[in-house]
């Protein structure tokens, strides 16, 4: 298989440069990063990518099964940066593609150098003393409305996980990326998002690993970031000047200069 082709993977920048691999979030695609990228492109050799059912990516290459787990997609990043001979790369993952990293690095750890996780979250189901921002009960409702009007449930949440009223382009940018997304294979991915749990596998981080997270954020409150914080030894935490689940696109200079100040030091 073609893997550059199945997700429609992208390399620009510096090709001389430190390779960083940049993954998007649920119900998105690489150009949620449009806004970052010329911020990295002079020093780095920037990876952009698609996940499967998501963006411009082979749809035929789908597997539900694959796609049921985390794993899957953390396959997907791992045959992506072998297909490109990446080594000691640095991954940046948005929301779930930030789990998503931990699970690749465990897979060939030889591939990746560091991690940013921006606006992550290893579960978001409250557990006990863990507080990850939704009951049970939420997390039905959500999938369900997901699962029964697709295009309506995208139009009432985008608004929600942008957290930008005042900016209402950014909340419609969100909703046409969601119902641009095949919905059969995002309601397999929506399932697979909010039914995680990879708490587990944060102690399994062995490299620097950069925490972005929004002052406020109603998908990954401030709360999870602290937890992430904990559970990987080493780990900086960066509280952003910003509001949403999507810094990247509703702060994008003050997201920008924390990856970038931590790329540096990386040297």
């Amino acid at each position: 298989m073609d893997i550059v082709r199945r997700n429609n993977v992208v390399v620009t920048g510096n090709p001389d440069g430190p390779a960083v691999v940049l993954a998007h979030g649920f119900g998105c695609d690489q150009n949620m990063w449009r806004l970052t990228v010329p911020a990295l492109a002079a020093d780095h050799r920037v990876v952009l990518f698609d996940y499967v059912g998501s963006g411009r990516s082979d749809l035929s290459a789908f597997d539900e099964q694959r796609y049921s787990t985390l794993g899957g997609y953390a396959d997907d990043v791992v045959e992506v940066c072998a297909a490109l001979d990446l080594t000691e790369a640095v991954f940046v993952g948005h929301s779930v593609s930030a789990m998503i990293g931990v699970l690749a690095a465990q897979k060939d750890p030889k591939r990746f150098g560091a991690l940013v996780m921006v606006a992550p979250s290893p579960c978001y189901v409250d557990d006990g003393d863990y507080q990850g921002g939704f009951s049970v009960q939420d997390i039905d409702e959500l999938l369900s409305s997901l699962e029964s009007n697709y295009l309506g449930w995208s139009a009432a949440m985008a608004p929600v996980i942008m957290g930008t009223p005042d900016r209402p382009e950014l909340n419609e940018e969100l909703t046409n990326s969601f119902c641009a997304t095949d919905p059969a294979m995002a309601r397999v991915f929506a399932r697979t998002t909010f039914l995680s749990d990879s708490r587990a596998d944060l102690a399994t981080v062995q490299v620097p690993t950069l925490i972005l997270e929004s002052a406020q954020d109603v998908i990954s409150p401030r709360q999870v970031g602290a937890y992430v914080h904990a559970a990987v030894e080493g780990s900086t935490l960066v509280t952003l000047d910003a509001t949403g689940h999507c810094p990247h696109l509703s702060a994008p200079d003050a997201t920008n200069k924390a990856i970038v100040d931590f790329l540096a030091d990386l040297r």
